[in-house]
């Protein structure tokens, strides 16, 4: 496969096994219906970088796009309103969910030089132990080939939108089309060839809307030329933090390329797409070069086609999840199915200048998260408590009635879809994000989460190590640091002593090996 070019958590370990989670049905669910004494059917739909601002059932002021098939899942089930990832890139976000362990315990760090172990125990495996028919489609994004799935068809590497080459089980092949389209067409397929007489585990997983965005043809005009309303901190001038927020490499203004804004069409097309792409493109490109634009209004027009551009590719992705529910729905399988939908990470969509993602910061931190269950999650449901990917799979098990393995340090959702949050939940949160200096010269940083506060760490990057501290109730576009501010310091304190007792709890190493960062395997990099 290409090497990659891109590219925390509980406060309490105790576990609800199967046995004492049926006492705890309570609510809506009333006793446990005929549909949830039958093993489930799972449906993951994954996709890559979906900002929760681009869902409309998260109700972001800017009404960026409509997804009726997304805001049908909320609506039928429950949405999450602070799902947060143990570090904030694609292919870590992915070997948490398939492992249920964070970085340090996976052994996959970054998107840079990390190859993922396949002999480890993931939450898949144990599934397909249990009589479940497994199948991966779509992005994988972790080196390694697949372990464990009775099928898979991936995407090298990150993967292409237009014909991209794909990998079944293990053997090269062509496809045509669009990647958005050509993963929800395997997925029905495989649906429909699967053994009926077992439950199945099929991991949905899109490329979109990553990086470079590039929308389906059919949705290049899809906005009718709307202008986007821009972001209050579009023109952040990083003022109030310290110097990883100012020497990032990841701004609409300086990093976007001619590709990202479509100034040159896209590699691979054929002659008919292209054709298609440049009728729509050329026109408002060659009316944008006369401009000659420059400043803040340069910045102003690249926020402009960047909106338009991801937001087409996440109007396929919404189209995919209305085609999978149909299909359920249609066969009968929509009442026994588990149907989860979330992304590798949030997404900066403007805010503070930015695209990507990577910080601790909440437009990154946070991922959508929705899940209907029918008979089992009440329809219409929200939740705000402090929920992660590192929890995927430990509920995938539990809703499947097998046990959690105590190497996992998530913990199951699966009493929290019943109504019932677990008394201990965690109120706080841990963090780490590795990767450095490239693609984005992203400072690397760990620390600790809340509900109101984020006390976040930066170090090496061999300008000395600093601290921040965040006021979210006060502050909560995290415009600046209160460390140092009168009334502060017990708080401070208090989240000292709390992020140390989480990285003892989680056995983060007090130091960073050398290739955690991307770099040579030599020496390392400790932390205070």
């Amino acid at each position: 496969m290409k090497k990659r070019s891109q590219a925390s958590a509980v406060l309490f370990a105790g576990r609800i096994s199967a046995a004492v989670a049926l006492i705890w049905v309570v609510g809506y669910a009333g006793p446990i219906s005929g549909a949830e004494s039958k093993k489930p059917n799972i449906l993951f739909i994954f996709s890559d970088d979906h900002a929760y601002q681009a869902i409309s059932a998260y109700g972001d002021p800017r009404h960026l796009v409509e997804t009726p098939n997304l805001d049908r899942l909320a609506r039928e089930g429950m949405r999450f309103d602070r799902c947060v990832v143990t570090n904030s890139i694609c292919g870590p976000s992915r070997a948490t969910v398939l492992t249920g362990k964070y970085s340090h315990r996976n052994g996959f760090y970054n998107n840079t030089n990390s190859v993922f172990d396949g002999a480890q125990t993931t939450f898949h495996k144990l599934l397909g132990a249990a009589s479940y028919q497994t199948a991966v489609i779509g992005k994988w994004h972790l080196v390694s080939d697949p372990v464990g799935f009775d099928f898979w068809q991936i995407l090298p590497g990150q993967g292409a939108y237009y014909n991209p080459p794909m990998i079944r089980n293990g053997e090269r092949v062509a496809t045509e089309g669009y990647a958005t389209d050509i993963v929800t067409d395997l997925s029905v397929d495989w649906l429909k060839k699967r053994d009926r007489s077992r439950p199945f585990l099929l991991m949905c997983q899109h490329k979109a809307p990553h990086r470079s965005w590039e929308p389906a043809l059919r949705h290049l005009a899809a906005d009718g030329g709307r202008v986007y309303p821009e972001p209050a901190t579009l023109f952040d001038d990083y003022s109030g933090r310290g110097a990883a927020e100012r020497d990032q490499d990841m701004t609409i203004e300086r990093t976007m390329g001619d590709g990202d804004l479509k100034l040159v069409p896209p590699k691979g097309m054929k002659p008919e797409q292209l054709e298609a792409w440049n009728a729509y493109y050329e026109p408002l490109n060659a009316a944008y070069r006369e401009k000659r634009l420059s400043g803040k209004d340069l910045v102003r027009w690249r926020y402009q086609r960047y909106m338009h551009d991801y937001l087409a590719c996440v109007r396929a992705v919404d189209e995919s999840v209305g085609r999978l529910l149909q299909y359920l729905d249609d066969e009968g399988l929509a009442d026994n199915t588990l149907v989860v939908y979330s992304a590798d990470q949030g997404f900066f969509l403007g805010e503070h200048g930015w695209f990507d993602k990577r910080w601790i910061f909440e437009e990154s931190l946070r991922a959508p998260l929705l899940v209907r269950w029918p008979g089992v999650v009440k329809p219409g449901g929200t939740c705000r408590e402090l929920v992660s990917n590192v929890d995927f799979a430990e509920t995938f098990l539990e809703a499947a009635g097998q046990p959690v393995p105590a190497e996992m340090q998530g913990r199951s959702l699966v009493p929290i879809l019943r109504g019932e949050t677990p008394s201990g939940w965690r109120k706080s949160f841990y963090y780490q994000y590795y990767e450095y200096p490239q693609p984005h010269h992203v400072r690397p940083h760990y620390g600790v989460v809340t509900d109101r506060y984020k006390l976040v760490k930066f170090y090496g990057a061999g300008e000395g190590d600093y601290t921040e501290l965040f006021d979210l109730q006060r502050d909560p576009q995290e415009m600046r640091s209160v460390l140092n501010e009168p009334g502060y310091s017990e708080v401070h304190g208090e989240l000292e002593r709390e992020l140390l007792k989480l990285r003892s709890e989680l056995g983060v190493p007090d130091s960073v090996p050398a290739e955690a960062m991307g770099g040579k395997a030599s020496g390392g990099k400790g932390l205070r």
